[in-house]
């Protein structure tokens, strides 16, 4: 299994970033998705998450509204549209995937990615 992560980059801050998963070795269409992130020193903390066929999205609080979260089951790609950027949504960003939603939720998904970097400037 295999989740790669792409898009990360440099920013400044009130831009927008788009972060792309590509998984392989697991049925992608029938797991729940989510992305996290762990800033320097801090833990890693949930971002969003997405039901298998996406009718469920749940956001973190600090990235309601200003984050979104996709996916296309043709393509096998996870999505992460980041906009109005701050200084403080600077950290590393993971792909995560379990059959459970509920796992992703707590933190706890089968699988992870290796991450991208999103750092965001004034």
């Amino acid at each position: 299994v295999q989740l790669v992560e792409s898009g990360g980059g440099s920013v400044q801050a009130g831009g927008s970033l788009k972060l792309s998963c590509v998984p392989s070795g697991f049925a992608f269409s029938t797991y729940a998705m989510g992305w996290f992130r762990q800033a320097p020193g801090k833990e890693r903390e949930f971002v969003s998450l997405i039901s298998e066929s996406g009718t469920t999205t749940i956001y973190a609080t600090s990235v309601k509204g200003r984050f979104t979260i996709s996916r296309d089951n043709v393509k096998n790609t996870l999505y992460l549209q980041m906009n109005s950027l701050k200084i403080e949504d600077t950290a590393m960003y993971y792909c995560a995937a379990d059959w459970l939603l509920s796992r992703v939720e707590l933190g706890s998904p089968a699988y992870w990615g290796q991450g991208t970097q999103v750092t965001v400037s004034s």
